[in-house]
């Protein structure tokens, strides 16, 4: 076996877990850090985990502010019942867990603690959708869709660093409960070039284009504008609409765009890192459903299935959210007219 070869296999190795693309900007811990900054400036700021700290860089948060900290163990019911508690007594709670364990072994205790009596309770859960290479047991692909019915729970899907540093003081201002999904660790930096600053339940357009318009969250959006570069070069002009705030949906902002994509005939993809079932994609769909707006319209999202374990460029590749499988579906739709 030659060098390049054995190099080749570490690379996609079962432990590599960075959404980060080789060279590309990060910063680290985005969340941990945003959120210090926030505690100093508020008193009514504390933080909670399920023995999870370190993997949800809330372990930050604990080392500045230990009397505000509470590691709640293993114990996702208790945890999201604790932060109910706090929020009763004029607390801000900022919760942290992986994104499975939040919407499938607390869901219950989120609905009837926290929504139902809409608490200020800030629920920041790690791993969401394919984001990890361990199996169905940690990836949240279906948490938006779990989470979608649940009133007065507002749903944000940040798209890198920046976003996740401007999310962490906005939702502390909003009035009632959120969920968010985190990217932890080394986080990529994309939004700066885009002069992007985030703004509360509003979609924004990041660049413009003729042929196409992806509306996506999370890191589909970092995906959506790399695909966007490299179709470009092939003299195909896609537009990006970044779409942050899957509940409430910015309505107004979607069907302006669908409504343009209709009059000038071109493509709407919606791209997400979530099941094609129950998340953004159908949310924008019945949304267009509704109002009459019926564009030509595709979705790009991962499989109704329970996903294999395995390296997350792999991964990425066999379920269609990599860079390379958005330029390959997007150009075989416009192509062939669909």
């Amino acid at each position: 076996m030659n060098s390049s070869t054995l190099k080749k296999r570490l690379t996609t190795s079962a432990m590599i877990a960075s959404i980060a693309a080789e060279g590309q900007p990060t910063e680290s811990a985005p969340f941990g850090h945003a959120l210090v900054e926030l505690a100093r400036q508020r008193q009514d700021i504390v933080g909670l985990t399920a023995d999870l700290s370190k993997y949800t860089d809330l372990h930050l948060f604990a080392d500045a502010f230990p009397e505000r900290f509470f590691q709640m163990g293993m114990a996702e019911q208790l945890l999201m019942s604790a932060a109910a508690g706090m929020a009763r007594e004029g607390f801000t709670p900022f919760v942290t867990t992986y994104a499975v364990f939040a919407s499938r072994r607390a869901y219950d205790f989120i609905c009837m603690a926290i929504a139902e009596e809409n608490l200020n309770v800030k629920i920041a859960c790690a791993l969401p959708g394919l984001t990890t290479g361990y199996g169905p047991s940690h990836q949240a692909t279906d948490d938006v869709a779990i989470f979608r019915g649940m009133p007065n729970l507002t749903i944000i899907d940040p798209c890198d660093s920046r976003e996740i540093s401007q999310v962490v003081p906005a939702i502390a201002e909003h009035q009632g409960p959120v969920y968010m999904r985190l990217l932890r660790g080394k986080v990529p930096l994309v939004l700066d070039k885009y002069d992007y600053c985030y703004q509360h339940g509003k979609a924004q357009r990041l660049r413009a284009g003729k042929h196409a318009v992806i509306i996506s969250s999370g890191i589909m959006t970092m995906r959506a504008l790399e695909a966007a570069e490299q179709l470009e070069s092939r003299g195909i002009e896609v537009g990006v609409v970044h779409s942050p705030v899957i509940k409430p949906l910015d309505e107004a902002t979607i069907l302006r765009e669908a409504g343009e994509a209709v009059s000038a005939q071109r493509l709407v993809i919606t791209a997400e890192n979530h099941s094609i079932t129950g998340g953004l994609g159908e949310a924008i769909a019945a949304t267009l459903l509704r109002h009459g707006v019926a564009p030509r319209f595709r979705q790009i999202a991962l499989p109704d299935a329970f996903l294999a374990a395995g390296a997350l460029p792999t991964l990425h590749d066999r379920y269609g959210i990599s860079t390379q499988a958005m330029v390959t579906q997007i150009s075989a739709w416009l192509e062939h007219g669909v």
